[in-house]
């Protein structure tokens, strides 16, 4: 018998290709999301909560037609938030602190796999959100229209333009610091980006300030679209544009890994 008949039994340590990596990554920072009890309240059971609140109720004034119709669009701009910036800026600043991501630096993942892995767990939870939203709004009444494919271009711009704030947040502030800022920024674009209350509810001068905020753009996209039909809102299609790069700019330039 020759040595090349030999099963050859020689170890080979090697790293496992990049996309079984991206996937495993993907799929751990998935299930810390899910098992994450406060970030659930926000991704999820608070977009749901106001969209049913203000739905079968008279609290707010929200003008002529289906209350439901009006919301909807910006409780899903908002899941986006949620999502895109608020729970990934605190999970990421966290995670920066307790020094996770010098760890990660050290396995053969890259950095460019890991920032894969959190875009692609925003875009499953984000997919999530939407169709639990849509399923609690069509059961409140909600009558979609317009172009689904433009109402994902105003979403994929948004959730951009959040990503590259919530990182630029993560990578530059302390982790408390990250997460009463990142809270505080919710709440107040909650309040003031048109999402329960319409924006010709706040005073005219303050109007044009407003409609210039990311979450304000892609409200005002998406309710252009599902509810009243548009083909392509433009206008803030090009705000959302504008914000997603500067955000990404400003984070790929000043995030601080340790």
């Amino acid at each position: 018998m020759t040595t090349k008949s030999v099963l050859d039994l020689t170890p080979r340590p090697a790293a496992a290709p990049l996309p079984a990596m991206v996937a495993a990554q993907t799929a751990y920072e998935v299930k810390g999301v899910l098992r994450n009890g406060e970030q659930l309240l926000l991704t999820l059971i608070i977009p749901v909560f106001l969209l049913v609140l203000f739905s079968v109720t008279s609290l707010l004034d929200l003008g002529a037609g289906a209350r439901v119709d009006f919301l909807t669009p910006g409780i899903i701009a908002l899941a986006v938030m949620s999502t895109a910036f608020t729970s990934q800026a605190i999970g990421t600043g966290f995670e920066r602190r307790y020094g996770v991501l010098k760890r990660l630096g050290a396995t053969p993942l890259p950095r460019s796999g890991l920032i894969l892995a959190k875009t692609l767990t925003v875009v499953l939870i984000e997919l999530l959100q939407v169709a639990v939203i849509t399923a609690v709004a069509l059961a409140l009444g909600w009558s979609p229209a317009g172009n689904p494919a433009a109402a994902l271009l105003a979403v994929l711009l948004g959730t951009a333009a959040f990503s590259g704030f919530g990182l630029l947040m993560a990578g530059t502030l302390r982790a408390e610091a990250t997460l009463a800022a990142a809270n505080l920024v919710y709440i107040l674009l909650l309040l003031l980006g048109g999402v329960v209350f319409p924006l010709s509810k706040f005073p005219e001068a303050l109007r044009p300030v407003l409609e210039y905020l990311p979450i304000t753009a892609l409200t005002e996209a998406l309710r252009a679209v599902l509810a009243d039909g548009a083909a392509l809102p433009g206008r803030e299609l090009l705000v959302l544009a504008v914000w997603a790069v500067a955000g990404l700019a400003l984070a790929a330039r000043f995030f601080r890994w340790e």
